[in-house]
C-alpha cells in the first residue's frame, strides 16, 4: 500500500479536466495487472468521444497527450516502450486501480463483472467482463451501456446476445482475443457502433450485414482468419482505421502476415487513416491510391507488374507514416527503384528480395528523409556490399534484418548509424564475423542476434558502446554459447565475457 494513496488520489482526480478523467477511469476498467497499448486506448478514447480536436492537433495527438499526462501524474505506470523511446505499453498501480475502479462505479461510469456477487447493469455506461460464467448478465437492465469491453478467452459469446439486443446505445464492442466465430446478428443492429474489436478471435467471415454499421470508426480484425471483406464495408464511410490480417509462420521462422482481399470501392472510404493489410491487385491499388488520408498503409502479395501502380497510390499519402510491403515470394524482387517515399514515413517495413543493382540508388534517396526512424527487412538477401549502402541511412533508430542478410561478415564503419537505438539480425545462417569500428552505433541500447549459428565471437568493437544495456543471444554457434555462459570467476581469462561485462542485461539463450 502507498502511503496517504488514497487522498493523493482524490485529490488528483479532482484537479483532472473532465476529458482527462474520463480517460483515466477508462484505464481502471482493464484487468489487473494488464498491459495496455497506447493505440488500443487512444482510439478507445476518441470513438466514446472523450477527445476534442484543438490547438490545431489531431484526435490522435491529444489523446497522446492525455496518456502522457496521466504518466506525469503518476496515475499510469509506462511498462514498454517502443524501439525508438516512444511509450508503447501502460499498466495502472493495484492500489489505483481499486480507488479508480470504485469512483468509477459511484459515477455509473463503468463497472467490472467477475462472475462472483450479486451484480446489477442499471444506470452503468460501460461493462468490462473478466469471467467466462456471464449467464446472470442476462437479467440484468443494460439500456444505458455505451460499452462493452470483454476479456476472457473462454466466453460464449451467444450468451451476449440479450444484452446486445437491449443495448441501443452501444458504440464500443471490444472483443479482442475471445474464441468468438461468428458475430451474433444482434451486432449489426447496433447502429451507433463506433468500434468493432475482433483482434486475435477466430472470425473468418464478416457477412454484408456490416455495412449496416453506418457509424462505425474502427474496424480491428488482426490476426483473424479473414481471407476478404464483404461488399459492403465500403459503405462504412466514418471508418478510419481498418486492420484485418491472418497469420501464418514461414519456412525462416519469420511470423509473416497474410492480407486479405478487398472489394471494389474502398477508394469511397476517404477518411481512413489506416488500412492493414491488404492483398495487391491492379484494380486494388488503384482504388488505394484515393485514400489520400491514410498514415498506415500494408500491402502484400505484391509483384514486378505492380510497382507503377503502387509507387503512384505512395506518392498520393503525404501523411503516410508507416508503411509496409510484402513481395508475392520468396523469389520475387520487390520494384523500389521507382519508389518515392512521403517525407512523413516513419517505419518502413519490407519483404522479400531488393534488387541489388538499384540499392546503392534506393538507400542513397532514402537517406534525404530525415522522418525515417525504423527499418525492418526481411527475406531481402542482403550482402556485405548492399550494407555498406545501407549506412547511407544515419536518422535510422531502429534497424531489423530478419531472414534478410546472406553475407559472412557485416561491418558498422565509424560513425556510422548515429542514432540507432535497436538492431535485430535474425536468420543470418551464414554470418561468422561482426566488426563494430570506434565510433559507430555510438547511440546503440539493444543489440540482438538470433538463429545465427556461425556466429563464435561477439562483435569485435562492442567494449565500446557504453550506451548498450541489453545483449540478447539466441540460437549462436554453440562454441559462443558456451563460452558466455562460463561463470563468473572464470571472466579475466575469458576475453569474450570481458568484452560484454559493461552491459547490464545479457541474456544468452538455445531453443533447442
Amino acid at each position: 500500500m502507498i502511503p496517504g494513496v488514497a487522498n493523493i488520489l482524490k485529490v488528483s482526480l479532482e484537479d483532472l479536466p473532465y476529458e482527462l478523467k474520463n480517460c483515466f477511469l477508462h484505464c481502471a476498467l482493464f484487468p489487473e495487472d494488464y498491459e495496455m497499448k497506447r493505440r488500443r486506448l487512444t482510439r478507445h478514447w476518441i470513438t466514446s468521444g472523450f477527445i476534442k480536436e484543438k490547438e490545431n492537433k489531431t484526435l490522435e495527438q491529444v489523446a497522446e497527450g492525455y496518456l502522457i499526462d496521466l504518466v506525469n501524474r503518476s496515475l499510469l505506470i509506462v511498462v514498454r516502450k517502443n524501439e525508438c523511446g516512444r511509450v508503447k505499453c501502460f499498466r495502472m498501480h493495484d492500489v489505483i486501480r481499486h480507488l479508480a475502479i470504485d469512483k468509477a462505479t459511484k459515477e455509473c461510469f463503468g463497472k467490472i463483472y467477475e462472475g462472483h456477487g450479486t451484480f446489477s447493469l442499471y444506470g452503468t455506461r460501460r461493462l468490462s467482463i473478466q469471467c467466462s460464467n456471464i449467464v446472470p448478465l442476462n437479467q440484468s437492465n443494460a439500456a444505458s451501456l455505451r460499452a462493452i469491453f470483454v476479456f476472457s478467452s473462454y466466453i460464449n459469446i451467444n450468451l451476449l446476445r440479450p444484452i446486445l439486443s437491449s443495448s441501443i446505445l452501444l458504440s464500443t464492442l471490444d472483443l479482442e482475443g475471445t474464441p468468438v466465430k461468428v458475430l451474433p446478428n444482434e451486432v449489426f443492429s447496433l447502429f451507433n457502433l463506433r468500434f468493432l474489436g475482433l483482434r486475435n478471435t477466430a472470425i473468418e467471415i464478416l457477412p454484408e450485414a456490416i455495412g449496416r454499421l453506418q457509424n462505425l470508426e474502427v474496424l480491428d480484425a488482426l490476426g483473424t482468419g479473414l481471407v476478404s471483406l464483404p461488399k459492403d464495408v465500403v459503405k462504412l464511410k466514418k471508418l478510419r482505421y481498418l486492420y484485418a490480417y491472418g497469420v501464418n509462420v514461414n519456412v525462416g521462422g519469420f511470423i509473416h502476415h497474410v492480407g486479405v482481399k478487398v472489394p471494389r470501392g474502398i477508394r469511397h472510404l476517404t477518411r481512413l487513416h489506416a488500412l492493414q493489410k491488404v492483398t495487391a491487385s491492379l484494380e486494388t491499388l488503384c482504388d488505394v491510391a484515393a485514400l489520400t488520408e491514410l498514415r498506415t498503409f500494408a500491402v502484400s502479395k505484391v509483384t514486378s507488374e505492380h510497382s507503377v501502380t503502387l509507387c503512384k497510390a505512395i506518392m498520393n499519402m503525404s501523411h503516410l507514416a508507416h508503411l509496409s510491403v510484402d513481395a508475392s515470394n520468396e523469389n520475387e524482387v520487390l520494384p523500389l527503384e521507382a519508389f518515392r517515399l512521403p517525407e512523413t514515413l516513419y517505419r518502413l517495413e519490407l519483404t522479400g528480395q531488393l534488387d541489388k543493382a538499384h540499392i546503392p540508388q534506393i538507400f542513397s534517396s532514402w537517406s534525404h528523409h530525415n522522418n525515417l526512424a525504423i527499418l525492418n527487412f526481411r527475406s531481402s538477401k542482403l550482402n556485405e556490399d548492399s550494407f555498406t549502402s545501407l549506412v547511407a541511412l544515419r536518422d535510422l533508430c531502429c534497424l531489423q534484418l530478419g531472414w534478410a542478410y546472406d553475407g559472412k561478415s557485416m561491418c558498422f564503419p565509424a560513425e556510422s548509424f548515429p542514432r540507432l537505438r535497436t538492431l535485430l539480425i535474425a536468420g543470418a545462417l551464414q554470418l561468422n564475423q561482426v566488426r563494430i569500428e570506434e565510433g559507430a552505433l555510438k547511440s546503440l541500447f539493444d543489440l540482438r542476434f538470433i538463429n545465427c549459428p556461425e556466429l563464435k565471437y561477439v562483435p569485435h568493437g562492442i567494449e565500446n558502446i557504453m550506451t548498450l544495456e541489453e545483449l540478447y543471444l539466441r540460437d549462436i554457434s554453440e562454441e559462443l554459447t558456451e563460452k558466455l555462459r562460463q561463470e563468473r570467476e572464470a571472466d579475466e581469462c575469458n576475453e569474450e565475457l570481458m568484452k560484454i561485462r559493461h552491459i547490464r542485461k545479457v541474456v544468452v539463450s538455445m531453443s533447442y
